[in-house]
């Protein structure tokens, strides 16, 4: 059995651009609390094999996603949460004025930055 807490600070930056903390891992999956500072446009990615699952806990954004049957935007406020299934295209930002902040949980656990492939999105990075 494990037990965390939310680091202060930043252990690293996912490959789309968010500044994430480590909170938990294991032998089905992992989570990370994420963070994208207003007005921040981060990369548009696709995962080769890790889906994932986020929900939203402060600040507006919106995420981006496309998976060769439909294409939506959806906003991500707090209390949101959404999916992105393996092999899904999906670029999100932060259109408000405070950190966007939520937690991700990735499935089987993410097995490193060579994961996530490049691609064109929905709207120019900022990053």
């Amino acid at each position: 059995m494990k037990e965390t807490t939310l680091p202060a600070n930043a252990d690293a930056q996912s490959p789309a651009g968010a500044d994430i903390r480590f909170i938990m891992d294991g032998a089905n999956g992992n989570m990370i609390h994420s963070t994208v500072p207003p007005k921040q446009v981060n990369r548009a990615t696709i995962h080769q094999t890790v889906s994932e699952f986020w929900y939203i806990l402060e600040g507006h954004g919106e995420i981006w996603r496309r998976d060769g049957v439909s294409e939506r935007i959806t906003p991500l406020v707090a209390g949101t949460s959404i999916d992105i299934p393996v092999g899904t295209a999906f670029q999100y930002r932060n259109i408000g004025d405070v950190d966007l902040k939520f937690i991700c949980i990735s499935m089987p656990p993410w097995p490193g930055d060579q994961e996530a492939r490049y691609l064109e999105g929905a709207w120019q990075a900022s990053i």
